[in-house]
């Protein structure tokens, strides 16, 4: 507030400065990595030499209305290169080049070729341009499962869990030498799904049926002039020929540059000294444990699920639940949900500080690609919930188990003894498989977890227990089906997230969006704790996920897509 003045100072100073020259014509973005939806979280200065925070959705949907309310900006070309997304992301993105669109800008998808996800994303640009000597690689949707019980016993070493039903088959990777017959049935049903929302865009792009739309995916790939001629794209054009192709005819050629050229000549609003109630933004993304949240000092060029995927811990959720229900200039809430799961200790703790929140404000939840298992858990406090038509959601289930390895050190001629007190003391060790008995504590304790969730959503989504078991037991849906059942509100992203929100806190149309900081003082670092590089990150999440009572997380299913 105090250096308000100052800020309109140099808003005035800028404007002027960039309110001389021309701006190019269209302003092109290369599409060379999957962006978050929301900015990454400021990293500590040593992690800022290293690291480099990626663009993301919510940054870019403020880059495209600035363009979209320049009026000598005539377009974007979208370069897009072939990166692994997830149809949720890619949903994101389709529905600002939508709105792009519809205020009178022209949108161009160029690429040297075009995989399933960026045919996918460039079918709702107005034109779609392939490099001369490209091509429309085969496009489709394909899952493969990894079983490996056969080869870890060739090695000693065997997986036992304990599933709520075959469908909660996270650990099946581990417990299985084949696909069993519900993951196969899971699968189908998700995949048909995404092929579905690709076949609709493609008719709705190519001006087709349904049925020539499935016929383009099904006679994929195409050469470039095949693609050409059926009209699978709409033109042949290299990259250096862009500004011609652009241009208004008669030779003339368009103005193309990044936006950090056309970002000069780009008039920014005025800044704003907003001092009513404002819409604040929590996440939970990654793995959810018990403990505090963590990232990767430096992402591995390889995800490992679960364990390398950056965390949401209890104790940091907990107490930015707690700042944000203290807030009083806070009028209502979106909480944007990114997680497979994890800990359902950690998950409970989760809903239960949310609940809080939402018996005193407005709370609507966001889901990104991925909010199910514990991911839905936390979700359940939202009186209205959002999700892309392709999000994974669902899995309401619980698995619990542990690997053995006490026939690894036998191989390896390694003598292990152990001097225990307690009927049960060794019950978790990894010497052993569970015994019978031990196997009916096991499962008695997942089934106890298991009445808590389904309890927990038939509250909150109004539904029976009966009407929850059927959904639940470990099945995964995507957003769209999970509509269809009464998982989900409404399809959208974060912008229906937050225009939700307003409605229900009775704010204005243009009431700020902030996203939480916890207080250091509420949540004093954890220097001691971080571990170095992301192999120390890797062992610290098997050990903090090994501690977890139960685990509430998501089978490996297709998320992404090329």
């Amino acid at each position: 507030m105090i250096l308000f003045p100052f800020r309109y100072l140099w808003w005035l100073i800028t404007s002027l400065r960039r309110s001389f020259g021309k701006p190019p014509d269209f302003v092109i973005y290369v599409l060379e990595e999957e962006p978050p939806a929301l900015p990454d979280p400021p990293r500590p200065f040593w992690q800022r030499l290293t690291a480099r925070n990626r663009l993301s959705v919510k940054e870019l949907a403020e880059r495209f209305d600035l363009i979209a309310r320049h009026k000598r900006i005539k377009g974007v070309v979208v370069h897009l290169r072939p990166v692994p997304m997830s149809m949720a992301t890619l949903e994101d993105l389709r529905e600002l080049v939508t709105k792009l669109r519809n205020a009178g800008k022209r949108v161009v998808a160029w690429a040297p070729f075009y995989t399933t996800g960026t045919y996918y994303l460039a079918c709702a640009c107005d034109e779609i341009l392939l490099m001369p000597s490209g091509l429309v690689q085969p496009m489709g949707f394909a899952a493969t499962g990894l079983f490996m019980a056969d080869g870890l016993r060739r090695f000693g070493l065997a997986a036992d869990f304990v599933q709520i039903s075959p469908y909660k088959s996270a650990a099946d990777m581990l417990t299985k030498s084949k696909m069993p017959d519900e993951v196969r049935e899971q699968m189908t049903w998700l995949l048909e799904s995404q092929h579905n929302e690709l076949v609709g865009a493609i008719s709705e792009s190519r001006s087709i049926d349904e049925q020539a739309a499935k016929n383009l995916i099904d006679h994929s790939p195409y050469g470039d002039q095949d693609a050409l001629q059926g009209r699978v794209v709409d033109g042949l054009v290299g990259e250096e020929k862009l500004p011609s192709h652009l241009g208004p005819g008669n030779g003339a050629a368009a103005s193309v540059a990044p936006w950090d050229v056309a970002r000069r000549k780009i008039r920014m609003p005025a800044p704003k000294l907003n001092l009513g109630k404002y819409i604040s933004v929590l996440r939970i993304e990654g793995t959810i444990i018990d403990g505090r949240s963590g990232r990767l000092p430096v992402r591995p060029p390889i995800e490992i699920p679960l364990i390398g995927q950056d965390r949401a811990g209890d104790l940091s959720i907990v107490q930015a639940a707690r700042q944000v229900a203290g807030d009083k200039r806070t009028g209502a809430v979106v909480v944007y949900v990114n997680s497979r799961g994890g800990s359902a200790t950690a998950s409970e703790a989760m809903r239960q500080a949310l609940d809080m929140i939402g018996s005193r404000k407005p709370l609507v939840v966001v889901m990104g690609p991925v909010a199910a298992s514990g991911g839905y858990w936390v979700a359940t406090p939202g009186s209205w919930i959002v999700a892309r038509p392709s999000t994974l959601t669902g899995s309401i289930g619980v698995l619990s188990g542990k690997v053995v390895t006490g026939g690894m050190w036998s191989k390896l001629l390694v003598n292990r003894e152990t001097v225990a007190f307690g009927a049960r003391a060794t019950m978790e060790s990894d010497e052993r498989p569970y015994s019978d008995e031990e196997r009916q504590v096991v499962q008695r304790e997942i089934e106890r977890i298991y009445s808590l969730f389904v309890e927990v959503v038939a509250k909150a989504r109004k539904m029976t227990d009966v009407q929850v078991h059927a959904v639940g037991a470990g099945k995964v849906w995507t957003g769209r089906q999970a509509l269809e059942r009464r998982l989900v509100d409404e399809m959208g992203g974060l912008e229906a997230g937050v225009t939700k929100a307003r409605t229900l806190g009775g704010l204005r149309e243009g009431a700020p969006v902030r996203e939480v900081r916890t207080s250091k003082r509420m949540i004093p670092p954890r220097a001691e704790s971080v571990p170095s590089g992301w192999f120390g990150y890797v062992l610290e999440g098997l050990a903090l996920l090994g501690r977890a009572p139960a685990l509430a997380v998501m089978e490996d299913v297709p998320g992404e897509v090329l």
